[in-house]
């Protein structure tokens, strides 16, 4: 089972677009997306400086366009695609990235919701001094307790060993004045303390924007760094991503249901490195691949060959999408509705319960509609995105 996975804010790097500009359409994609967001994306990509890229508002935009062109470039038919990768995920500003690619946004809705997200980041980072530091090393449960007791928010908690804190300067000196026991702690150069309280003012106005966007479900298992579960429906997804500014990013649970899923390999898009580096970690026995140039894309396109799943054995992308409830977790399945094919479900109808070794996750149907199958039943053993519910819906939108 194939993976592919988007990077988040840091991963770019100078002219890390250049090489690109040779790919047949590239830099026309580039000049349409630069126009839909507002930000020169080749311009970024090509000539500025690691200071000028840093900049929120520029840094995320020229991300998720990266990565809208690199997926077209890996896969010119996005039908087939949907057929041959099994998960997506994307950290943090990569989700909007994943989400694009998976067919929830457009490319041009993933541009202005990008924009948007980087100007309201920019603006909350700017209302105190906060930071974000990187912790190497150290149990996970000293690391969480010291920075608690600190003040900080665990803000991305990526593997073991590797967490970033975020907080008020001041906050972060006192961490870093009694760091916990065998950790190292490095200033991130960062414009604020992302994914904690500090950017609930971002969280606001993307709430905003969301109740004016459309969405469809996604054709693939998106795996969300809320808490590391497969997400299907479209406005779930939105949500997730708007609530995620204000939360920890939990990649280290992205992994973990990447394992449960019984991926064999991992691809990372343009600017690659930092996931593929986590999961050579912590996914031992999967192959990752970074793709970085075009020079990488005959490894990847043969990774994509021996990985990919044939269309036949692919549920997500065979059935229609607006049809399925799907798992979000790996666990047991214990239904806790009654109705059998023919009955109606009401929107919003709890329709059982995934129970894993640590927790209880409710499905629901989001739009609910007439029982057509159920795909699995009462106590059977699921994993993450598995159908669980077939429903007739006159109009999924």
């Amino acid at each position: 089972m194939l993976v592919v996975v988007a990077p988040g804010q840091g991963s770019q790097t100078p002219g890390f677009l250049t090489p690109w500009l040779e790919i047949d359409r590239v830099k026309q994609r580039l000049q349409w997306l630069s126009a839909v967001s507002g930000v020169d994306l080749i311009e970024h990509g090509t000539n500025s400086d690691a200071d000028t890229i840093r900049d929120t508002a520029i840094a995320q935009p020229l991300l998720v366009g990266a990565g809208l062109v690199t997926l077209l470039t890996l896969f010119p038919r996005p039908s087939e695609a949907f057929c041959r990768i099994g998960a997506g995920a994307g950290h943090s500003v990569g989700e909007i990235t994943a989400a694009a690619g998976a067919g929830v946004l457009s490319a041009e809705q993933a541009m202005v919701f990008v924009r948007e997200r980087g100007r309201a980041m920019a603006a909350a980072a700017k209302i105190s001094p906060t930071g974000m530091a990187a912790v190497l090393g150290g149990s996970e449960h000293d690391v969480i307790a010291s920075a608690e007791t600190a003040g900080l928010t665990c803000a991305n908690i990526n593997a073991a060993g590797q967490i970033v804190v975020a907080g008020t300067r001041e906050q972060i000196e006192s961490f870093m004045a009694a760091p916990p026991e065998r950790a190292r702690i490095r200033p991130l150069q960062v414009a604020g303390a992302f994914h904690t309280e500090h950017m609930r003012s971002a969280v606001n106005v993307l709430t905003g924007y969301g109740q004016a966007m459309s969405t469809h479900d996604s054709r693939i298992r998106l795996i969300s760094n809320a808490d590391g579960q497969v997400v299907r429906g479209g406005r779930e997804v939105l949500r997730r991503m708007i609530n995620q500014v204000s939360n920890p990013v939990r990649w280290d649970k992205c992994m973990a249901t990447m394992a449960d899923l019984g991926v064999t390999a991992l691809l990372e898009i343009p600017p690659a490195g930092t996931l593929t580096g986590i999961a050579k970690r912590a996914l031992p026995g999967v192959e990752t691949l970074a793709v970085n140039t075009p020079d990488d894309l005959p490894a990847a396109w043969d990774l994509i060959a021996r990985h990919g799943s044939p269309a036949s054995t692919t549920d997500l992308a065979s059935a229609p999408t607006w049809r399925l409830v799907v798992s979000p977790a790996k666990g047991t399945f214990t239904r806790s509705i009654t109705e059998e094919a023919g009955a109606p479900i009401a929107p919003g109808t709890t329709i059982g319960i995934v129970t894993t070794l640590q927790d209880s996750f409710p499905v629901t149907a989001p739009y609910g509609g007439t029982v057509t199958e159920w795909v699995a039943e009462h106590g059977d053993p699921v994993s993450p995105g598995q159908p669980l519910l077939r429903l007739h819906q006159e109009d999924p939108l």
